[in-house]
């Protein structure tokens, strides 16, 4: 049976009831308040991130010094002695003055120096100094290129120092003198020291040479009927070890007479050529005789505009890849000594009066240096700029050519190396071999040569 609580009881049934009435009133109260609550919250988070200091973006340089320097180099080749296969040296060594002057202001960038083949260290910033990376560029390339084109006419070395000095007045605009003068003193010091591991690779050897002599081998060409030039060349120290290796594409077609042979075969076939060559192919021919790879990234870095440090890895990357190019060229050249069409051509299908329509180089036929070079400089942007990529190529300090366009960097580089062949100084096969040889160079140096971290 049921009985009613005791007095307490009650007196406590009714204060806990009371409790969780108040209790509830205070959660409804609670809830209606929630969503000024989330309000506040959200202002004071608000309010704390704009407390904080946003991160300094990282500068960027444009790459106009690049640029100017690398239109007034492209002046100076024109006139510089060694012609084609001594300028991928000088554009080599001036590219590694002007990365290494560079580097310390780019974190995501490294040092190549110990990447390169006895190079030792090099000059470093000052800690706590403050440099302006394109002052240092500016120094860097005019002390490399007063080095290396050391016999340019006066009025080219005028214009070295007009540039430099153009430059500078640009960055005061901007910058204090100080920071330009030590970041100029950086440049030099920088050049000073790869312009003294440049002397020692070898490109200077006086020493006589006798070529060989025997069935198939080079001997002097018409009209000059001069000496073979740079018969050492190939001996020279590679920008980058063992950038040749695995490269060289083996011995030439055998030598021979016989009208039913295959080196008779790529002479005669050269000779058709030039017995029904088209206009175009006469275009092509004098095109790339005087044109230069140097120039074609002169109007890419003109069209692209990428930032200082993008640039000057390209100007350099594909200037190693094209001076170890012409090394491993002349390696070869020497190794197989090879004659050349026009000797072949004018006695053994007995046409003493044929000429080609290029001067025939004094130097040994195979490989091919247009197609060795081209390949390797047309790989090497490649790997910059990508596949397929599209460009016009205007000649440089030769007039009477409307500009060539290209579906890609290995187009122009096959249409190079097919030049030689219209132009009558070199065979298909020896182009190419020349192509591979060069691509392969490229992607030695890519796999060799770190840029980045």
């Amino acid at each position: 049976m049921l009985t009613d609580p005791p007095q307490t009881a009650r007196r406590v049934i009714n204060n806990s009831f009371y409790q969780t009435k108040i209790l509830m009133k205070n959660l409804l109260r609670l809830r209606s308040l929630l969503p000024l609550l989330f309000l506040v919250c959200a202002l004071l988070v608000t309010s704390c991130d704009k407390d904080k200091s946003p991160a300094t973006p990282a500068p960027t340089y444009s790459d106009q010094v690049v640029t100017s320097w690398l239109t007034l180099q492209l002046k100076l080749t024109l006139t510089a002695p060694g012609g084609p296969i001594a300028s991928p040296r000088r554009y080599a060594y001036t590219g590694i003055a002007l990365y290494e002057s560079i580097v310390p202001g780019f974190p995501a960038y490294q040092s190549i120096t110990p990447q390169l083949n006895g190079l030792s260290a090099l000059p470093t910033v000052a800690s706590g100094t403050n440099y302006y990376w394109p002052a240092c560029a500016n120094a860097a390339m005019a002390a490399m290129i007063r080095n290396v084109y050391p016999t340019t006419s006066a009025a080219n070395k005028l214009s070295i120092d007009s540039l430099e000095a153009a430059n500078i007045a640009q960055y005061q605009k901007d910058r204090p003198v100080d920071e330009l003068t030590q970041s100029a003193e950086f440049g030099k010091q920088v050049a000073a020291a790869v312009f003294a591991w440049a002397k020692t690779d070898g490109s200077v050897n006086t020493t006589s040479y006798t070529p060989p002599v025997g069935d198939g081998l080079w001997v002097p060409t018409p009209p000059a009927f001069g000496p073979c030039i740079f018969p050492y060349w190939g001996q020279c120290r590679p920008i980058v070890a063992n950038s040749g290796v695995g490269a060289a594409q083996g011995a030439p077609i055998s030598y021979s007479t016989d009208p039913a042979s295959a080196y008779y075969a790529q002479a005669k076939e050269v000779y058709d050529i030039s017995q029904a060559l088209t206009p175009e192919q006469r275009t092509i021919a004098l095109f790339w005789n005087s044109n230069s790879w140097n120039n074609i990234l002169s109007q890419l870095l003109a069209v692209e505009k990428p930032p200082l440090e993008v640039a000057a890895v390209a100007y350099t990357q594909m200037s190693i890849a094209m001076a170890d190019a012409s090394i491993s060229l002349f390696k070869d050249k020497y190794l197989y000594n090879c004659v050349r069409p026009i000797t072949y051509i004018r006695s053994v299908l007995s046409q003493p009066t044929w000429n080609a329509v290029l001067v025939t180089p004094p130097h040994p036929e195979y490989p091919s240096g247009h197609a060795i070079i081209s390949s390797a400089a047309a790989e090497t942007l490649t790997l910059l700029f990508g596949d397929n990529h599209q460009f016009s190529n205007q000649l440089y300090g030769a007039a009477g050519f409307s500009p060539r366009s290209y579906a890609s960097f290995e187009a122009a580089a096959r249409e190079a190396a097919n030049s030689r062949v219209y132009g009558g100084i070199h065979y298909s096969k020896t182009a190419d071999a020349g192509l591979m040889q060069g691509k392969i160079i490229a992607h030695n140096v890519a796999q060799n040569l770190k840029f980045k971290r």
